[in-house]
C-alpha cells in the first residue's frame, strides 16, 4: 500500500496535478504545467505522451457505465469550446411538484461523475435555504455534465426546474435554452395538474419529450395505470415510457441514453457572429450581476467586449465559467453551449432576462425566445422603520435580478410610509420571495395582504382627460374613484385545472361555486380520477383556495391555473369608519356579493386589535352611505359611584349623568389613536 501511494504521489508531483474533490468549487481556470505537450482531438481522442495516454485510457476504463473520471473531465474543460455541436444535448426536467425531479438530477450527476455518491447531501441543485426548509425547488438550476456513450463523449446541459404553478416562469425561461425535456411522472400519484401545464409548455416550443415514470420502487405504485393516463392525455405510447427509481438509481442509465438518442443537437451556427440569450442571472456582492447565457451563434472568449441589444451598453467579459454544478472557469464558449459570464453589470436594470448580447459594434437580430409572464398577485412591501428604507430597496433590487418575474413599483401609505408595490405569479411565489429577503439579505419587510389589479372603464370626461384614456388599472383601494365616474368594472380571471379522485368531486364543485367559479369541462381520466376546468376570479383563489382544496380532498387533488383575461363584474369600495371618520388605509376593493361577509370579518378583527380609549369607538364598514357591519369598543369608565355608601338613589343617578355628559363632550373633539401596530396587523397577511 505504501508503495502504491508513493508511486501515485511521485506522478502527481512530476506533472503538478492537484486532485481535488469534485464537490469543491473550482477557482478559475485550472493551470496545467505541461501546456502544449498534449492536445485533444474530438474526433480521434487524446494525442499526448505515453504515460498521459495510459492515464486517460485507464480513467475511461475505470467506469464502464459511461462516467468520465475527474482528472479526464478537468482536462476537457481546457478544450470546452471545441466540443462538436452534434455531441451536445440541452434538456430540462419538468414535472409536478414533489415528483422527484431533484432526486433524479442527483442520480444523473452521480452517474456522470459530476458529484461523488458519498457527499451526504441530497438535492444538490436545491442550494437555497428556503428550498431546503420547504422541500421544494423554487429556482431553476443548471449543470453541464459529460457522458460517454457508444465510445463517443457527449456534453449534457441539464436544467432542474420547479414544479409548483407559482414558479412556472422559471420553467418557461429554462425551456428557452433547451431542445428537449424529460417529462417526469410519479408512479403513485400519476399525472397531476402541473404535469399537464408543463407538457403543453414544452409542446408550444416544439421540444422533444422523453417520458419517464419515477418511484416504481414504492409498494402502491401503479405504473401500468399511469402509462395509460399518459397515453390518454398526451398520446404517449406506453412502450416508450421509461420506468425508473431515482431514489435507488434504477433505470437512470437508460434515461441518459434515451436523452442522447432522442433529443436533437442544438440548431446553432458556429461560423457566424457571436450572439447569445440571457436566460438567468443573480447577484454576487464581489462580481456584480452574473448572467447565465445560451450561445446561439459564434464564439465568446474572455477579454472580449460584449453589448446588450436592449440597453446598448457595452461590457468587458471578465470571466467565463460553466456550472458542473459548481462553478469552474473556462477560456471560451461556443454556439450550443450554456455558460456563466461576469462582465461588471451592477443591477437588474442592466441585466435583463430574455435580452440578446453580442460583440461590441456588431449588428445582430434579437433572439426573441423568451417572454416573462405577467404578475397576477400584488402586495405592498414596506420597511419596519423608514430609516431602513435604503437597505430594503437594495435588497429588493438584488432579489429582482435573481427573479425576473417580480415587478416593482414605488408606493406609499399614510400608515406605513414609503415602500413598494410588488407583483408576483402567486401566493407561494410571494411568500418565498419575502422569506429570501429575510434570509439572504437580513431585511425585515412588512408585507400587506395580497390583492389583484382591477380594470375600470371611466365615464367621467374630466377624468378621461386627466388619465389620457378611458381605462384605468387599479390595485390600491385608496385610489378607487367615485362610483359615479365609473361606467364598467372588470376583474382578472384564471383558467384553473383540477385533477381529483372521483369521491371528492361533489365537495370540490361546491368550493368552486362558492368562489364564483364556472365549470368549462369535465373529463374522466380513468375510473378513479377526473380532470375539471373552471374559470375562477383571481381574487377568490390567491389567499386560501389551494389550502381548502387540499383539505377537502385529503391532499389528493392538484390545482394549476393560467391567465384568462378580464371579465365584466360589479365591484365596490369597502370603507372603514371610526366614529364616523373614514380611514383610507383600511379600505379595500371587493365584489358586491362578498361585501357583507368581508365587512363583518373586518370589524370583528378591528375590535380585537384597536385598544380601549377614553371615548367609545364605533367601528363601521360601509359601502357608500350604507353601513354593512358595526362593532363598538366601550370606553374606559371610572366608577364614580364607588365613594357612595348609602343615601337616596338620585345621588347615584346624578353622578352617572355628569359622567355621561363629560364623555359626550370629549367625543366632540377627541382624536381616536390607532397604534401603528394595529395598521400593520390589519394590513399584513
Amino acid at each position: 500500500m505504501h508503495k502504491t501511494l508513493s508511486i501515485r504521489w511521485s506522478l502527481i508531483q512530476a506533472v503538478g496535478i492537484v486532485h481535488s474533490h469534485p464537490a469543491r468549487r473550482c477557482k478559475g481556470t485550472v493551470h496545467w504545467p505541461w501546456q502544449g505537450s498534449y492536445s485533444w482531438n474530438w474526433n480521434k481522442g487524446f494525442s499526448t505522451t505515453n504515460w498521459v495516454k495510459n492515464a486517460a485510457e485507464a480513467s475511461q476504463s475505470e467506469s464502464s457505465s459511461g462516467a468520465v473520471s475527474e482528472l479526464f473531465q478537468d482536462t476537457l474543460l481546457r478544450e470546452f469550446a471545441k466540443m462538436p455541436v452534434e455531441r451536445i444535448r440541452n434538456f430540462s426536467i419538468i414535472a409536478h411538484v414533489d415528483h422527484g425531479k431533484s432526486t433524479l438530477a442527483d442520480r444523473l450527476l452521480e452517474l456522470t461523475g459530476a458529484i461523488s455518491k458519498n457527499t451526504g447531501q441530497h438535492q444538490v441543485l436545491d442550494s437555497l435555504q428556503v428550498e431546503r426548509e420547504r422541500g421544494i425547488t423554487v429556482k431553476a438550476q443548471t449543470a453541464s455534465i459529460y457522458y460517454k456513450y457508444k465510445d463517443e463523449l457527449y456534453l449534457l446541459n441539464l436544467i432542474d426546474t420547479p414544479g409548483h404553478v407559482d414558479f412556472s416562469n422559471e420553467v418557461s425561461r429554462s425551456l428557452a435554452a433547451c431542445d428537449g425535456v424529460i417529462l417526469l411522472v410519479d408512479a403513485c400519484h400519476g399525472v397531476q395538474a402541473q404535469t399537464v401545464a408543463n407538457y403543453h409548455l414544452a409542446k408550444q416550443r416544439n421540444l422533444t419529450v422523453v417520458p419517464v415514470l419515477n418511484k416504481i420502487d414504492i409498494k402502491h405504485a401503479n405504473p401500468d395505470k399511469v402509462c395509460h393516463d399518459m397515453q390518454l392525455l398526451f398520446g404517449i405510447d406506453p412502450d416508450q415510457v421509461l420506468k425508473v427509481s431515482a431514489k435507488l438509481g434504477t433505470g437512470v442509465t437508460q434515461v441518459l441514453e434515451r436523452v442522447i438518442e432522442v433529443i436533437p443537437a442544438p440548431r446553432v451556427e458556429r461560423n457566424s457572429a457571436f450572439r447569445a440569450l440571457i436566460f438567468d442571472s443573480w447577484f454576487d456582492k464581489y462580481r456584480g450581476a452574473l448572467n447565465l447565457i445560451y450561445v446561439l451563434n459564434g464564439k465568446l472568449e474572455q477579454g472580449q467586449d460584449i453589448q446588450s441589444l436592449a440597453t446598448k451598453k457595452a461590457y468587458p467579459v471578465k470571466s467565463i465559467s460553466v456550472l458542473r454544478p459548481f462553478e469552474c472557469g473556462v477560456a471560451s464558449l461556443s454556439a450550443g453551449q450554456v455558460g456563466l459570464i461576469a462582465c461588471n453589470m451592477r443591477n437588474s436594470k442592466e441585466s435583463i432576462i430574455g435580452d440578446t448580447i453580442h460583440l461590441k459594434n456588431q449588428s445582430v437580430s434579437a433572439a426573441g425566445s423568451y417572454r416573462p409572464q405577467q404578475p397576477l398577485v400584488f402586495a405592498g412591501v414596506f420597511p419596519v422603520d423608514q430609516s431602513k428604507h435604503v437597505a430594503l430597496r437594495s435588497a429588493i433590487e438584488k432579489m429582482v435580478l435573481n427573479d425576473s418575474a417580480v415587478t416593482v413599483k414605488v408606493d406609499s401609505s399614510p400608515a406605513l410610509g414609503q415602500g413598494w408595490r410588488l407583483g408576483f405569479l402567486g401566493l407561494l411565489h410571494m411568500e418565498v420571495f419575502c422569506q429570501r429577503l429575510e434570509q439572504e439579505h437580513g431585511a425585515e419587510p412588512i408585507i400587506t395582504a395580497p390583492s389583484v389589479t382591477y380594470r375600470l372603464v371611466l365615464g367621467n370626461p374630466k377624468m378621461i382627460r386627466q388619465q389620457g384614456t378611458d381605462t384605468m388599472d387599479i390595485s390600491n383601494a385608496a385610489l378607487f374613484p367615485d362610483p359615479s365616474s365609473i361606467r364598467e368594472y372588470y376583474e382578472p380571471l384564471v383558467m384553473g385545472t383540477i385533477i381529483t379522485p372521483t369521491e371528492y368531486v361533489g365537495q370540490i364543485i361546491g368550493l368552486c361555486v362558492e368562489r364564483r367559479g364556472l365549470q368549462q369541462s369535465s373529463v374522466n381520466i380513468d375510473e378513479a380520477r377526473i380532470l375539471m376546468k373552471y374559470v375562477l376570479p383571481l381574487s377568490e383563489i390567491i389567499l386560501d383556495f389551494h389550502d381548502r382544496l387540499k383539505s377537502i380532498s385529503s391532499g389528493y387533488a392538484s390545482f394549476s391555473y393560467e391567465d384568462h383575461g378580464y371579465h365584466l363584474t360589479h365591484l365596490v369600495r369597502l370603507d372603514i369608519h371610526l366614529n364616523g371618520k373614514p380611514v383610507d388605509e383600511l379600505c379595500r376593493i371587493v365584489h358586491s356579493s362578498k361585501a357583507t361577509g368581508v365587512a363583518r370579518q373586518m370589524v370583528h378583527k378591528l375590535k380585537d386589535l384597536i385598544p380601549k380609549q377614553m371615548v367609545q369607538i364605533a367601528i363601521q364598514a360601509c359601502v357608500g352611505s350604507k353601513v354593512l357591519a358595526r362593532e363598538t369598543i366601550k370606553a374606559y369608565r371610572k366608577d364614580v359611584t364607588a365613594k357612595l355608601y348609602g343615601g337616596d338613589v338620585t345621588r347615584r343617578m346624578k353622578l352617572l349623568k355628569q359622567q355621561a355628559e363629560g364623555k359626550k363632550k370629549m367625543r366632540l373633539f377627541a382624536n381616536i389613536r390607532v397604534p401603528h401596530e394595529t395598521f400593520i396587523n390589519v394590513l399584513k397577511r
